[in-house]
């Protein structure tokens, strides 16, 4: 193997975090602000890219790779400098789940959305991957670049709510909303499908695309999108309080407090 070999446990139902195993020299790559503590005896590092690149413009245009995307521009790295076994933990950053994924056995590459990845075994290559059909990069939700994670060894990445791995044998095909699509194998042939119809375009509810599955491959489909939830709660936060349930309507903010 390239890449690091590290051992991991998974903690939590909802809230996950994900505790790494560093034998001594052994070092994980995770995004800045997932740390959540770690053991004595381990040195972390900040670095331009994913910590894969000798030269400075290697370094520099890594980092570029990972502005596109969207994410920041550093990448940090935890180092077991000690003689013994240590243990780092990192934190999802929403209710969700963790999804670990060996890229020995996944073709050595998955493609995912541009903000699920969470750390990965040093080694691991976090690049960016372009939609080749323009109509996938206009409205596939995920944008016209997503994330690629290469190599031989762990990566973990985050999604909202509870994942669904899907596993789809040759020619089948999936329609998923855009925002559910979470990462797939690299062999599984991705596009986007107008919904079609006056009616389903103005009243369905949904989203006016969904993206296209078609195997052979796995793909991890979320149930409950970041966006959809911060569109929920900025819908309930800014507008007026409904008072579910309730034949008093606004009069009962009287008796809880917020009309005084």
């Amino acid at each position: 193997m390239n890449n690091h070999e590290i051992d991991y446990k998974l903690f939590g139902e909802e809230m996950q975090c994900v505790e790494i195993e560093l034998d001594p020299q052994e070092a994980v790559i995770a995004e800045p602000g997932s740390f959540m503590m770690m053991t004595d005896g381990i040195q972390m590092q900040t670095l331009f890219g994913d910590g894969n690149e000798s030269g400075f413009m290697s370094k520099l245009f890594s980092a570029g790779k990972r502005l596109l995307t969207g994410e920041n521009l550093f990448m940090t790295v935890y180092t077991n400098n000690s003689y013994q076994k240590r243990q780092v933990t990192f934190a999802a950053p929403y209710a969700g789940k963790i999804i670990p994924m060996d890229l020995e056995r996944l073709g050595n590459k998955i493609i995912c959305q541009k903000d699920s990845f969470l750390c990965a075994a040093k080694g691991v290559s976090v690049g960016i991957e372009f939609q080749k059909k323009l109509g996938t990069g206009l409205f596939g939700g995920e944008g016209f670049i997503m994330q690629k994670l290469e190599g031989d060894g762990m990566a973990f990445v985050h999604s909202g709510g509870h994942v669904v791995e899907k596993e789809l044998q040759s020619g089948e095909l999936l329609k998923v909303d855009t925002g559910c699509l979470v990462a797939f194998t690299s062999n599984v042939n991705y596009d986007i499908q107008f919904v079609g119809g006056i009616k389903n375009t103005l009243f369905g509810g949904e989203g006016v695309f969904y993206a296209t599955l078609r195997g052979p491959g796995k793909v991890w489909i979320q149930t409950l999108p970041i966006s959809r939830l911060a569109g929920r709660i900025l819908q309930y936060g800014t507008g007026a309080r409904k008072e579910e349930g309730s034949i008093l309507g606004g009069l009962g903010n009287l008796f809880d407090g917020d009309g005084i």
